[in-house]
């Protein structure tokens, strides 16, 4: 049967077929979907767990009682995880555990780019890579069996395009029928790694290796197409569908094992060729592995090293490094190339909950236009996680002075104001991202004796990735409703006793609590309460502008809001994108009052 699958969709039905019986994640783009989709599907456990970490713990727990498990997360979500990846790969499994890392070259969604295929390496664990949906569903199944015949996790990296772009998938298996019954035999030499263990499975880590190495060389999806031998190209993943592309009449070498690579099978391909290079994005892993093996290869001399590439990019860099020759000139009636489409300037909602905080955090924080030459007295540093409330560092709120990754808003501030920092800080982060990775901070600003302030935006959901539930929530993927954790009583609970729900849409309320706040003594928890409007039923008349009372100062226009614009040199309102009473921001921004609900 063929459908027409994403290769994330494509990911979970072949872990479904294979016989996955618990499947985690926290959710993130480009790997979020993998988990709703096998979420749907019956017989298998899903869950979103409460970061990649607990994720990974769950999935090696389910593999050590002998049934198969799959844990997916994005790149970065890789780094949370590192320590159960490593911890696994040294113990191995019993029951096959597949780990999926997305990665996101181009950085559409992340905060950071990184190539995951080197984790592969440092962890010494198989990686595979899929070129297109097709693989994706079929190197499931050899994964799972990898995982199990060499006793170990195996990595499954994917990236942007392949997760997202959906190619035609013969589905040829069903769901298998044998599936493992889940049971626990101790076994304190594998699983309890104190030194005296760890040792001894270290010198199995360097031999299983070395048994891959052997495997992969035979490894029937890896796949060699001999042309024209004057030029041999190297690929994997979505940039061996640019390369066949581009060098249309070249040989070709696809690898779909990334660690270990073949060696035997790249010695093979190099002799049958006059010229190599490699097309990879990202790092020159695959370049680096072939120049170990001291054969001459072109890569990353002409292929960019940053962001994604596409067959235009690598067109004209092998054009330029005289790899492709340069093109006849065009035909006289060539169609001429279309105009490109203005950028969009990225923004929060109409109506978004965080938009009121974050105007608040620019008024009483940012006394300056700049801060380039240092903070002045008043004046307090936002530090920032990494979510929607982030596209509050774009004008025109610019709130925010740092970001660098979940639940690192918390200790920044608290390092900061350690390190001496006259100006308060205040520490911003989801109510998701919190449960996530803040409590510790939250703990550690306890135990240290701190009084940062520390601001949760409560909405709710996991808005970033797509309305996924969370312990906040207590919404699980599958929709079951379950125990939610209460923040304000969880912050109670750690010691924290200034605790202060807000409503995000009230700004006199946020700035009166804010204010007091941080001129305590002591450490403070905000919570800042108001529903995703993505989520929520709650829709208002939309507001209108009293073109009698409006002066032209423009102060609407402090929020950001994408409904607020101005024509004619007047200031309107989009009735289809405003929210009204649901939200109001701009009516209590608004000096002159010129802001009013209109007529239903």
């Amino acid at each position: 049967m063929k459908q027409l699958l994403s290769g994330n969709e494509a990911i979970a039905l072949g872990a479904y077929h294979a016989g996955v019986a618990v499947a985690t994640a926290y959710p993130g783009t480009p790997s979020t979907e993998i988990l709703q989709s096998i979420a749907r599907l019956d017989g298998v456990y899903a869950e979103w767990a409460i970061n990649e970490k607990v994720a990974l713990e769950i999935g090696i727990g389910a593999a050590y009682a002998g049934v198969r498990a799959l844990v997916s997360m994005k790149h970065v979500g890789l780094n949370v995880a590192a320590d159960p990846l490593f911890a696994a790969s040294t113990t191995g499994i019993v029951g096959g555990l597949v780990i999926v890392s997305c990665d996101d070259p181009g950085e559409h969604s992340s905060q950071g780019e990184q190539d995951n295929r080197h984790f592969a390496k440092f962890a010494k664990v198989p990686m595979l890579e899929p070129t297109d949906s097709q693989e994706a569903y079929e190197l499931m199944e050899w994964a799972f069996n990898i995982s199990e015949q060499f006793d170990t996790p195996v990595l499954v990296r994917s990236t942007t395009r392949i997760s997202h772009c959906k190619t035609v998938v013969d589905v040829n298996r069903d769901r298998k029928a044998d599936l493992n019954e889940p049971s626990f035999t101790r076994s304190p030499a594998k699983f309890v790694m104190v030194p005296s263990n760890a040792r001894i499975r270290r010198q199995a880590m360097e031999e299983r290796i070395i048994k891959l190495r052997s495997y992969v060389d035979d490894f029937p999806l890896n796949e060699m197409l001999l042309a024209d031998r004057k030029l041999g190209v190297i690929s994997n993943g979505v940039a061996y569908q640019y390369a066949l592309e581009v060098f249309r009449d070249a040989s070709h070498l696809k690898l779909v094992t990334i660690h270990p690579i073949p060696e035997q099978l790249i010695r093979r391909f190099a002799n049958e060729v006059e010229k190599l290079i490699v097309v990879e994005e990202l790092d020159p892993y695959i370049e680096d592995e072939i120049r170990r093996l001291g054969i001459p290869v072109m890569g990353k001399e002409f292929v960019p090293i940053i962001g994604e590439l596409n067959p235009e990019i690598l067109e004209n860099a092998a054009i330029e490094a005289g790899i492709l020759p340069t093109p006849s000139d065009p035909a006289p009636h060539q169609t001429p190339p279309s105009p490109q489409l203005p950028t969009r300037r990225p923004q929060l909602c109409a109506g978004c909950p965080h938009v009121g905080t974050e105007f608040v955090l620019r008024k009483l924080g940012f006394l300056t236009p700049s801060s380039t030459k240092g903070l002045k007295k008043g004046e307090f540093i936002v530090t920032s996680d990494i979510g929607c409330y982030t596209l509050g560092v774009y004008p025109p709120l610019s709130a925010l002075d740092t970001c660098a990754c979940m639940g690192a808003s918390i200790g920044q501030a608290l390092g900061l104001e350690k390190a001496g920092v006259p100006n308060k800080a205040v520490a911003v982060l989801g109510d998701s991202t919190f449960m996530h990775s803040g409590i510790t901070g939250l703990i550690d600003i306890v135990y240290s004796q701190g009084n940062t302030t520390v601001i949760i935006l409560d909405n709710s959901t996991t808005a970033m990735t797509g309305q996924q539930g969370q312990p906040g929530t207590g919404v699980s993927v599958t929709g079951t409703q379950a125990q939610p954790v209460k923040l304000e009583k969880l912050a109670e609970g750690i010691g924290i006793k200034d605790v202060n729900v807000v409503d995000a849409f009230n700004l006199r309320e946020i700035e009166n609590t804010l204010k007091r706040s941080i001129e305590n003594d002591e450490p403070s928890v905000i919570i800042s309460r108001g529903v995703c409007i993505l989520s929520s039923k709650t829709r208002g008349t939309p507001f209108v502008i009293d073109e009698d009372e409006c002066i032209g100062c423009f102060d609407c226009l402090d929020i950001g809001c994408p409904a607020i614009t101005i024509s004619d040199e007047q200031a309107c309102i989009d009735p289809a994108l405003c929210v009204g009473a649901a939200c109001g921001v701009c009516a209590q921004v608004c000096p002159q009052e010129a802001i009013v609900e209109g007529r239903g």
